[in-house]
C-alpha cells in the first residue's frame, strides 16, 4: 500500500520542469514522512483495521490502508472497505441544511416546535425558542447527551424528545453548548418535512450520488449488504481486539451518526468540504456550514488535557473549528462501539485527511495531530509511543467520540 500512495503523489510531477519538481518534491517530503511513520503505527496492537487518506493542494495525494475486516480473518482492508464513521455524519447534516436553505426549502431560523410538536423542555418558553440553526449547533440547552442512555435502552427518538420535557437545562436556548445526538437528529426531519423525501434518499441524491460517493449509505442493512465492511471489534485483554455485534442505537438518529462510508468515499467528501467541488457545494454554502455559531469551552479544555497547540474551539452547523498552533483547522471526530473515524483540513494549507478505523484504541485519535505536526512544521511530538509495551484504554464510548 505504501508505493500505492506514494505512487499517487509522484503521477502528477513528472511532467513539470526541474525547478517546479524540486519544490514540489520539498512541499510532499513531510506527506512521505508521515506516510513511513503511519506504516510503523499501524503495527500498534491498537489496531485490526485501518484506512487513512490525505488530500493535498486539491488531489488525493495519499491513501494507505492496513490489517483485516475482521480479527482473525484474511480479508484485508481495502480503499473501498466500508466502516461506520458515526458523528461525522453531523457534518452531512449540516451542509445538506444549508444546501437546502440555499435553494428556498428549509430556513434554519425555523422554530423547531413548529415542525416537531413533540419536542418538548422544562420551560415551555423556551422549547418555543429553539430553532434549527440551534439544533445544528448544539445550542439547545439541555445537558450534554441528553438521554442517549434511553436510546441505547431501545426508546424512540420521538419519546425521547418528549422526556425533554422533564430534564432539567443547562441554560437557555442559544446561550451554550452541550452536545446532543437525539436532539441534533432533529434536523433529518425537518429536512424530510421540507423536501417530501426521506433523510437518507435526500442525502443519497444531492451529496452521495453527485459526489460519486458509490459505496456510502445510511443505516445498518446497507452497511452489512456492501459485501466488503469492516467489522466492529471491543478490546479484551491489553492487546486484543474481538469482533462485536454492530449496534443499530445511532442508526436511528440518522443525521447525527448513521453514515457509512469507505477511505475512497471521504476523501471526496474532503475535497468537496475543502471548496473543490462547488458543482455539487457552491462555496457559499460551505461558507455558512463552517461559520462558528457558539464558543465550546469544553473541547477547548479537552484539548488541554491532550497537550495539542489548540487555543480556541468553536461549533458551526456540524463542524468544529480550532485554532490550532495559530492556524484554523476544521474538523469533526466520530466514535460508535468498535468503529473511530475523524476528518480534519488547513484551509489556509489546502491539505486535509480523513481516517477510519474498527478499534477504539487511542492510538487512531493520535493520527490526526501527528498529521498536523507534518503538515503545519511543527515541532515533533511523539503522540504514538510507541516505545510503551502496553496501549492506551479505550476511547470514550459516547457517539461523538469526543
Amino acid at each position: 500500500m505504501k508505493l500505492a500512495a506514494l505512487f499517487l503523489v509522484a503521477a502528477f510531477t513528472l511532467a513539470t520542469p526541474l525547478a517546479a519538481h524540486a519544490q514540489l518534491k520539498k512541499e510532499y517530503q513531510p506527506l512521505q514522512e508521515f506516510g513511513d511513520e503511519l506504516d510503523h503505527v499501524a503495527t500498534a496492537p491498537d489496531f485490526v483495521g485501518l484506512a487513512v487518506a490525505v488530500v493535498k493542494n486539491g488531489r488525493i495525494a495519499m491513501v494507505k490502508t492496513y490489517g483485516v475486516r475482521e480479527a482473525g480473518g484474511t480479508e484485508k482492508v481495502t480503499p473501498d472497505t466500508v466502516f461506520r464513521i458515526a458523528s461525522l455524519s453531523k457534518g452531512f447534516a449540516g451542509t445538506l441544511a444549508v444546501l437546502e436553505q440555499s435553494e428556498g426549502k428549509l430556513n434554519l431560523q425555523t422554530r423547531v416546535s413548529t415542525i416537531i410538536p413533540e419536542f418538548k423542555l422544562k420551560r415551555p418558553e423556551d422549547a418555543a425558542r429553539v430553532t434549527l440553526e440551534d439544533v445544528l449547533s448544539h445550542r439547545v440547552g439541555l445537558p450534554p447527551y441528553a438521554y442517549d442512555n434511553l436510546l441505547e435502552a431501545g426508546s424512540t427518538p420521538s419519546a425521547i424528545l418528549t422526556e425533554y420535557g422533564k430534564v432539567k437545562q443547562t441554560c437557555a436556548p442559544g446561550e451554550c453548548f452541550t452536545y446532543q445526538n437525539v436532539a441534533f437528529n432533529m434536523i433529518a426531519t425537518a429536512i424530510e418535512k421540507a423536501t417530501g423525501h426521506t433523510y437518507a434518499a435526500e442525502v443519497q441524491s444531492r451529496i452521495f450520488t453527485p459526489l460519486g460517493m458509490k459505496t456510502a449509505s445510511i443505516g445498518l442493512t446497507q452497511l452489512k449488504s456492501t459485501g466488503n465492511w469492516a467489522r466492529p471489534h471491543k478490546r479484551v485483554g491489553a492487546q486484543n481486539w474481538v469482533p462485536t455485534p454492530v449496534t443499530d442505537w445511532y442508526y436511528r438518529v440518522p443525521a447525527a451518526g448513521g453514515i457509512n462510508a469507505s477511505i475512497t468515499d471521504l476523501s471526496k467528501w474532503l475535497v468537496a468540504q475543502m471548496g473543490l467541488r462547488t458543482d455539487v457545494l457552491p462555496a457559499a454554502v460551505l461558507d455558512e456550514a463552517h461559520r462558528k455559531r457558539i464558543a465550546t469551552p469544553p473541547e477547548t479544555a479537552r484539548q488541554r488535557t491532550l497537550r495539542t497547540p489548540v487555543t480556541e474551539t468553536s461549533y458551526g452547523l456540524g463542524w468544529r473549528n480550532y485554532t490550532y498552533a495559530g492556524h484554523q483547522v476544521i474538523t469533526h471526530s466520530g466514535s460508535v462501539e468498535g468503529y473511530i473515524a475523524q476528518i480534519a483540513w488547513v484551509p489556509g494549507n489546502n491539505s486535509g485527511i480523513v481516517m477510519l478505523s474498527n478499534t477504539r484504541g487511542a492510538r487512531s485519535t493520535r493520527i490526526v495531530p501527528a498529521w498536523l505536526d507534518y503538515e503545519l512544521g511543527l515541532p515533533k511530538t511523539d503522540w504514538f509511543k510507541m516505545d510503551e509495551l502496553t496501549t492506551a484504554e479505550n476511547a470514550p464510548a459516547n457517539a461523538s467520540g469526543e
